[in-house]
């Protein structure tokens, strides 16, 4: 029986260790992407709270880039690892909901293939970490389930606070399990003192979060006002619901039985809940016009339900070999459009390729409705190191350092200074974007007298300040989404540079 649960173990460890390999195999075909560059400068000002997300990312960059440096294999590293745990995970998830070896590789091998976690798990960005802390969460709830051992619930509190501190969207789990739990046998947990025990716990690990955001105005509040405003009202929820079911393709097929399965099967009976909170997290998000994506936490324990009804129906080993050919195969056909194994221009004759064939490009489609030669993902992860390389001969044509500050409108812009330009020994962007706004000086004790800006145009504001604006370079890449920005080095100002600053820092606060 031991050595039975040492060989499962194991080969999920070695389908888990293949994940982690073929996550870091591809990662120097493009470069780093606009949010790993913001979260890597988070990672320079540790603090208990940012402007758009919680300080567990800001912290996770300082060890990365204390680890390996400012490369692009410091931004792929722990995203890479998180994917390779998450896979072990889930296939002990399927353990737990009763299935045997094939469930637990069946489950393993659907999250390597499908199309939502190679992209995720390729990029430094909270959701990597959300769809694992939701796994685990979930994971901990199961085994209260199966032991009815209260300790579990206070380990699920402790997951959920971390969680917590990597992305405020972990509540909406809390929100959605705990409406399903009311109407099952489960009830009872509402009962148990170690639930209100848990809640302190979760309370205790965020609190420094709630203090700082409340020090700071909730700007969680303003960012998802900028959010809904900009991007959440393009989603329909046609859109959305047709989204969920393409964003874990090939694994669609292991998922809707899924759902299905939870529901009615008596296997599931004891985890109907599950079926309950899956269903709760998809109608709250499209009902809130959320993201696609913002329900990626739920599909991990989905793919392992549904890999344990297929291990019930699937009694032949050839059928079940056909399964996991069938996955592996579809897995490979739509691999770049998770990931970028092929160079942009090749990327962009394959896309072009799969619209011909199927008729459908909304894997094109960015967060403002647009369509694209690329996915956004993509075209967001090229460019910044020729922006930064023109930044770098900007910055040597600067006559008085002291007296020059480097200025970008975005945070994408800011941050390939701020990050790629430490190989470069580049100052710091300055930015009203995102945190950087934090990072502001509210004065300079020197009068600067030369200013490089970057943005896609120069704004009348810098034309009536300066009276020499010199176009020293723009991003000549056509598949990148910077495409078009520019460097301009600005000197001679027609009036003190320091009072424009103060009254424009004025008018922000």
């Amino acid at each position: 029986m031991n050595i039975k649960k040492s060989n499962d173990r194991i080969l999920l460890l070695i389908i888990s260790f293949i994940s982690v390999i073929f996550q870091l195999s591809f990662y120097s075909l493009f470069e780093f992407h606009r949010d790993e560059l913001l979260y890597f400068s988070l990672g320079q000002h540790l603090a208990l709270g940012y402007h758009s997300v919680p300080p567990f990312i800001g912290f996770l960059a300082f060890v990365s880039t204390k680890l390996f440096g400012y490369t692009l294999f410091a931004a792929k590293f722990f995203p890479a690892l998180a994917g390779g745990i998450l896979i072990y995970l889930s296939g002990i998830i399927a353990k737990e909901l009763k299935g045997g070896l094939y469930a637990q590789i069946l489950t393993a091998i659907s999250l390597l293939v499908s199309l939502l976690f190679i992209r995720a798990f390729g990029l430094f960005q909270p959701v990597v970490f959300d769809i694992l802390f939701w796994t685990l969460a979930i994971y901990l709830f199961i085994r209260y389930l199966n032991s009815n051992q209260p300790r579990y619930i206070l380990h699920f509190g402790v997951a959920i606070g971390i969680g917590f501190l990597n992305k405020y969207n972990i509540l909406f789990l809390v929100i959605s399990l705990f409406t399903a739990i009311i109407f099952t046998q489960h009830r009872k947990i509402y009962t148990l003192k170690h639930l209100y025990f848990a809640v302190l716990v979760a309370f205790a690990i965020v609190l420094p979060n709630i203090v700082w955001q409340i020090n700071h105005g909730f700007p969680v509040i303003s960012h998802m006002t900028e959010l809904r405003n900009s991007q959440l009202v393009n989603m329909s929820p046609a859109t959305f619901l047709t989204e969920q079911l393409l964003m874990v393709i090939p694994s669609t097929i292991i998922v809707i039985p899924a759902i299905f399965f939870l529901l009615i099967s008596n296997h599931f009976k004891d985890y109907r809940v599950l079926g309950y909170y899956a269903i709760a997290v998809i109608v709250i998000f499209m009902l809130l016009q959320g993201k696609t994506y913002y329900t990626a936490g739920i599909y991990p324990m989905l793919i392992a339900s549904g890999a344990v009804t297929f291990e019930k129906i699937l009694k032949r080993l050839y059928s079940r070999i056909i399964l996991i050919a069938i996955l592996l195969l579809l897995g490979y056909i739509n691999l770049p459009m998770g990931k970028p194994i092929y160079k942009p221009e090749k990327l962009v004759a394959y896309f072009d390729k799969v619209e011909k064939l199927t008729g459908n490009n909304a894997v094109r489609r960015d967060e403002n409705n647009n369509y694209n030669k690329l996915p956004q993902d993509y075209s967001d992860m090229l460019g910044w190191e020729e922006l930064t390389s023109i930044t770098k001969k900007a910055w040597q044509m600067v006559q008085n350092k002291n007296s020059s500050i480097i200025y970008a409108e975005n945070y994408g812009q800011a941050g390939a200074i701020c990050v790629i330009g430490k190989r470069y020994n580049l100052p710091n962007a300055l930015s009203f974007s995102d945190n950087f706004r934090f990072w502001l000086p509210k004065s300079f004790s020197t009068e600067i007298t030369e200013v490089i800006y970057i943005n896609d145009e120069v704004g009348e504001d810098v034309r009536e300040l300066f009276m020499d604006i010199q176009e020293v370079g723009k991003i000549s890449n056509p598949l990148a989404r910077e495409f078009g920005t520019t460097v301009y080095l600005c000197r001679n100002p027609k009036r003190s540079f320091n009072k424009f600053w103060e009254e424009v820092i004025n008018s922000q606060e």
